[in-house]
């Protein structure tokens, strides 16, 4: 699909990668930045050097819900998608495959494109637009060298001042070593992936093979939290792109090259090689050697062959390379062959990464045979080998010293000293006797091979012919070849092994491969020897020209000796900038973290979802029945009555399950002609007769009948699931996989067989499994199920534990821990408990070593192994083997619960058939009412908020990110200095003032509340206001604070409001004097009557009297009388005074004294001069206090806080003026009358204790 890439750079600089439907939009965003991906971090803090986290916004939409308007297309060669982003020089960097071609088809569909330019789209700057826009090149670049990658087509290099920080990245990214495709899963073998989806999901990828997953990662989060139906759009845009580096190539196997021929088709056939380089420790030749902690390895390589003919049969054959996985150096030097090898690690110190490499080797592939072709005259290679050779010895995946049980290792090891076998007149050609050590493992690892078979359908009453693939064998193990470098002796090496597993394929179907055929496959593999040398080493592989034409001549050598004296050059000089070069790529730099990506509107989207999931989803209840049952290879209870097992005496909510599994092992005897095969026969025979016996209990019950939904078979074992014809509608998404561990993976004796599906919107997962026998191999039998558990995949890499509901079921072989006797004396008594403390599978699973996180409900029943046939008594035979509970059930998941648990008295058979009943909670999720919920909570919020999507403008109070372009801290770290907006102390862009929302439109904020919330107070933090329209009358005044509750208040109605304040305890309140003389002394009371200001004192409350609504004046010579309605005439007031702080109880005094004396009515006005009696009273304090007034009696300090009733007066303003003269006898217009000076007796000011 065509991709552009679209910029715009006003107001916010963005860019938008648009195909035809949907469009990609990022756009940077300057302040809201994490520090080293703590998200509760601060933006810049003052330890981080400034280093912050990236950020930028991401949105992906349809293009008809974006305006483009004002983008611009930066050039006119559309892009095939993106590699992700990356932070260089503290800028951030969109990088996009500009060019790419066609270099495989594995399959019809399946295209693999090599990427040869990249371009680089800065979303911080414009500075770099044009440097690297004459660089685009749509053409391969095969035959330019590394010195030439950076000038493009043009033929001449544009001079620049300043150089592109991307350039090294670019260099290796056009370098024509990545690989990518949009059809298939690029990162994973032909065995491991499905040919059913349509789309590659990128979160499903092999990370170990993705060598863009550092710069990728950023958007497959931002990928996990969109909805199904736009991550799907997502997928199918091909705008995330998948790379790995390595090599792969498709030839044309003409027709009459070609081993299988097809007559009735045109098309020819094709093979493929496709060889996968790792990334987890990837580097140069002599900055990458050896193993790590986590067991990867240098140089680690998966290469398949791929065969595909027309008839539809496909070949697959992969094998691995890597470096000697001890933990070892070398360093370069100028002297070809003489780098000192230092091995760094004691054999102790290196076992534990050593097992994992192997252990993550035989999960993935199987049984492993190591081809060790290191000297055994060198010294240094002889020291690697013998380390190699004792390190396997001691694996956990080898029997030790037993030579009895040698057969079953894991690890076998050949050791073949290259040099030495081809030093003769043979030359190379005698490295093909390397074929008599390996052969066995060759045969018995087998290969891949699929064919397309067709099936009838009926559709509409119609019927129709469709082709599927279908598996014919799987590959069972690996072979791990290394040299020194894992190049040059390995890719010969590896080349024979591909041969020989071609043979084998050919042979198994009677066929030969001509001359011509088998050249094109040495060419081929000569061509990807030189393309993994040049990436680890600098050059082409030496004896490639052996390897591509069979014959080593003297322009053959002489290539391989100026390969060499290249190679010392490249590794003393180049390495270290272009070791630097795949650190950056990968993400590994000292300091480096990735892009972070958010979508703020589609976040809060996705979370209320969640939280609102009952709006658009149901949960129902259904009931699924399992059962197991070992055969012993009989067939006798095929006709037998199974309704005992299928059909059980259970509540009447159970008779007729929506779903039935139904698990067999020992289906068919398992001799050695039958574990390496299976025979689906007999399998078909007991499902008919399963379904036979359901369908006779649902017609007894009056249900719908049963249908077969899939069966699964590994040779003796079997997983056959039935669903009610009803449901039918409800589920969707089967599949179903297998796994093999009998005989270390290779037979299908022992393994397992699961199916999985979706009930309504729930997964659930059924596995059958039947593992290793024998009473002390417990051990094996964990090493089983970690097998199974980690090793069993279904499409898109979904493993057993990725479901809802997990239900084990089989015979899984633990057995009871007691002597035969005294098992069968607990069980004559029935003391199940002795037994159950005893059994294996109890004690391994409570010490955590298989099965974690999984239940077993209680055992009632006698264990149900091993019995004589047709009779209830355990094993009289010779081997009298010991009673046990082989047959087990186990479930996992939250929403199940399990009813019954019980044997059921079959008797064809040496064991005991065992069912359980579950109910299972699944969900219903209406789609169309969730993308209605969604687009609704999508539409509220971007209303809400703003417009905050990245393609759109953004207003300019925003943000002012754009304040601090180019700001330079005055110290390393330190961050900017704080604005209206933002503040340095604040995470995330939260804004600088917060803003208290009320409960509910009726309330406002308690004037009375203290400003402090943290300050105790009996007011209530709200009250509830009436607002009515013609609004005449001023409120009085709220009480002091504890002296009444909050209460509604009608601020419209003078009557209800003094009636209201007459029920309440008077309260001191602040007089407010008048402003001119004349006025009155007097001011109306809580009834309208006229109140002496002797009963009248300044409250002691906390709050600001800024807080307090202001009184009416009125003078005294006016007579108090309504006004008439509408009158509007303003009031003029006397400003209040400032808040009165607090003061600690410590601080409180008061005079020795104890006359009393009453307060001193106001009896003059402003323009009264003082009286002599005022002059003799002591100045006021500087510095007020909360002493209480002369005529209270002295009481505790805390009464004196607490005491809302009586509060201290205050003492009274003067010389407001500054100590300037107004005209007024010496007192400014602010200042009190003198009598108010009365009040300041006995008070006395406060000085510092000393």
């Amino acid at each position: 699909m065509s991709i552009r890439v679209l910029i715009k750079d006003y107001p916010h600089r963005a860019i938008a990668l648009a195909t035809s439907t949907h469009a990609l939009v990022l756009r940077h965003s300057a302040s809201t930045t994490e520090h080293n991906g703590n998200p509760n971090a601060s933006s810049t803090s003052l330890g981080s050097n400034g280093a912050g986290v990236a950020r930028c916004m991401v949105e992906f939409t349809r293009l008809e819900e974006i305006d483009l308007e004002d983008y611009r297309a930066i050039n006119s060669v559309n892009v095939h998608g993106t590699l992700g982003l990356i932070t260089v020089d503290n800028n951030v960097f969109l990088i996009v495959v500009n060019g790419a071609s066609k270099v495989a088809t594995v399959r019809p569909g399946e295209t693999v494109q090599r990427i040869h330019s990249v371009g680089f789209y800065c979303l911080t700057s414009t500075s770099y637009d044009m440097l690297l826009d004459n660089e685009v090149n749509p053409y391969p670049t095969d035959t330019i060298d590394d010195e030439g990658y950076e000038m493009g087509f043009g033929g001449r290099k544009e001079q620049s001042p300043t150089e592109h920080p991307c350039l090294a990245l670019k260099k290796i990214l056009s370098s024509g070593t990545f690989y990518y495709s949009s059809d298939f899963d690029l990162t994973r073998r032909l065995q491991d992936r499905t040919t059913d989806a349509t789309t590659v999901s990128i979160d499903s990828l092999d990370a170990g093979f993705l060598w863009n997953s550092y710069m990728i990662q950023p958007l497959v989060d931002f990928r996990s939290r969109l909805a199904s139906r736009d991550k799907e759009a997502l997928d199918a845009s091909g705008i995330l792109t998948s790379a790995i580096r390595g090599f792969a190539l498709t030839i044309t196997i003409p027709k009459a090259s070609a081993p299988i021929r097809v007559q009735d088709s045109g098309m020819p056939s094709s093979m493929t090689l496709i060889s996968r380089l790792s990334c987890k420790r990837a580097g140069t030749r002599f900055n990458s050697r050896g193993i790590d902690d986590d067991g990867n390895v240098a140089n680690f390589v998966e290469t398949e062959t791929i065969h595909w003919a027309p008839s539809g049969a496909c070949f697959s054959y992969v094998q691995v390379r890597g470096s000697v996985p001890i933990f070892w150096e070398q360093q370069a030097g100028l002297l070809p062959n003489q780098q000192k090898i230092t091995i760094t690690r004691s054999p102790e110190a290196t076992q534990p990464a050593f097992d994992k490499h192997f252990e993550n080797l035989e999960l993935s592939y199987g049984t492993i045979h190591v081809v060790n072709l290191l000297s055994n005259e060198k010294q240094n290679e002889l020291e690697l080998s013998y380390r190699y050779r004792g390190h396997i010895r001691n694996s956990p995946l080898n029997h030790g010293h037993d030579p009895a049980q040698h057969e079953h290792d894991l690890i076998k090891l050949t050791e073949y000293d290259f040099h030495a076998e081809t030093r003769g007149p043979g030359g190379y050609e005698m490295a093909s006797m390397i074929a008599r050590w390996i052969q066995d493992s060759a045969e018995g690892f087998g290969y891949y091979l699929s064919e397309e078979v067709e099936e009838q359908t009926r559709h509409n009453g119609q019927d129709y012919l469709v082709r599927r693939t279908m598996t014919i064998l799987q590959q069972e193990g690996i072979f791990r070849t290394n040299c020194l470098d894992c190049l040059d002796r390995t890719n010969l090496v590896q080349t024979i092994i591909s041969k020989m597993a071609l043979e084998l394929f050919l042979s198994h179907k009677g066929l030969r491969a001509s001359q011509d055929f088998w050249a094109r496959h040495s060419s081929m593999w000569a061509d990807n020897g030189d393309a993994l040398s040049k990436i680890y080493a600098g050059t082409g592989a030496l004896k490639s020209s052996f390897t591509r034409s069979g014959k080593m001549s003297l322009a053959g050598a002489l290539a391989d000796a100026r390969k060499s004296a290249t190679r010392m050059y490249i590794n003393n000089f180049a390495d270290k900038g272009r070791q630097n070069t795949i650190d950056m790529l990968l993400g590994r730099l000292i300091g480096q973290v990735p892009v972070h990506l958010y979508d703020p509107i589609n976040d809060f989207v996705v979370t209320e979802l969640a939280r609102r999931s009952v709006e658009y989803s149901e949960t129902e209840m259904i009931n699924i029945l399992v059962g197991t049952f070992n055969l012993n290879g009989k067939t006798d209870g095929i006709r037998s009555d199974l309704s005992p097992w299928l059909c059980p005496d259970v509540d009447s909510s159970q008779q007729c399950p929506e779903i039935v599994a139904v698990g067999f092992q020992e289906i068919v005897e398992l001799s050695p002609q039958q574990i390496m095969s299976t025979d689906p026969d007999r399998r078909e025979a007991w499902e008919e007769a399963v379904r036979a016996c359901l369908n006779r209990n649902a017609e007894r019950h009056g249900k719908d009948e049963y249908v077969m939904l899939r069966g699964g078979q590994l040779v003796g074992a079997s997983l056959s699931v039935f669903v009610r014809s009803d449901c039918l509608k409800h589920i969707k998404n089967v599949e179903g996989a297998l796994k093999k561990t009998g005989m270390s993976g290779m037979a299908g004796n022992k393994g397992a067989v699961a199916i999985r599906f979706e009930y309504a919107n729930t997964s659930i997962c059924l596995v059958t499994a039947h593992l290793a026998a024998g009473f002390a191999n417990y051990e094996e039998r964990n090493r089983d199920y970690k097998t199974i558990s980690h090793g069993l995949r279904f499409q898109r890499n979904r493993s057993i534990d990725d479901h809802d509901t997990v239900i084990w079921l089989g015979d899984f072989n633990y057995r009871i821990g007691l002597s035969n006797e005294k098992v069968k004396k607990l069980c004559h008594v029935g003391d199940l408990e002795t037994l159950y403390e005893n059994d294996q599978l109890n004690l391994q699973m409570v010490a955590g070593l298989t099965f974690p996180y999984y239940s077993e409900a209680r055992i009632t029943f006698p264990p149900t192994y091993k019995y004589d046939l047709n009779s209830d008594q355990y094993d009289t035979s010779e081997k009298a083997r010991i009673p046990a509970w082989c047959d087990r059930v186990l479930r996992k998941g939250d929403n199940i619960r399990q009813i019954h648990y019980n044997d059921a008295p079959l008797r064809f058979s040496d064991h005991r058939p065992v069912y359980a009943t579950f109910q299972v909670l699944v969900q219903r999720v209406d789609e169309k009412k969730k993308e209605s919920l969604k687009a609704a909570l999508y539409r509220q919020r971007r209303e809400f908020v703003g417009d905050t999507r990245a393609a759109d403008h953004l207003g300019e109070d925003e943000t002012d990110d754009e304040d601090l372009l180019g700001y330079d801290s005055i110290e390393p770290g330190l961050p900017p200095a704080s604005s209206d907006r933002r503040k340095w102390w604040l995470d995330n862009g939260l804004p600088a003032k917060a803003r208290v929302q009320p409960p509910s439109s009726d309330l406002l904020p308690n004037p009375n509340r203290p400003s402090n919330p943290f300050t105790p107070s009996p007011e209530p933090d709200w009250v509830d206001i009436k607002q009515l329209q013609n609004s005449r009358s001023r409120p009085e005044p709220p009480p002091a604070r504890g002296s009444q509750r909050a209460r509604t208040v009608d601020f419209n109605d003078p009557i209800s409001s003094t009636n209201s304040a007459a029920t309440q305890k008077p309260t001191a309140r602040k007089m407010i004097a008048p402003l001119y003389p004349g006025h009155a002394q007097q001011i109306l009371g809580p009834e309208g009557s006229r109140n002496g200001l002797n009963d009248l004192r300044r409250s002691g409350s906390g709050a600001s009297t800024h807080s307090l609504p202001t009184l009416p004046y009125r003078a005294s010579n006016m007579p108090l009388q309504s006004q008439p309605s509408g009158s509007s005439k303003p009031q003029v007031l006397r400003k209040p005074a400032p808040p009165i702080p607090n003061k600690k109880p410590a601080l409180l005094t008061k005079s020795s004294s104890t006359r009393t004396s009453p307060t001193p009515p106001l009896q003059r006005y402003r323009d009264d001069p003082p009286t002599e009696e005022l002059r003799t009273y002591p100045p006021p304090p500087v510095k007020r206090s909360m002493a209480p007034p002369p005529n209270l009696a002295r009481k505790p300090i805390q009464n004196l806080i607490d005491d809302d009733d009586h509060k201290p007066a205050l003492p009274p303003r003067t010389n407001t003026n500054g100590g300037g003269r107004t005209g007024m006898g010496g007192r400014s217009l602010m200042d009190d009358e003198p009598e108010d000076m009365q009040n300041m007796r006995d008070w006395e000011v406060l000085r510092p204790v000393r």
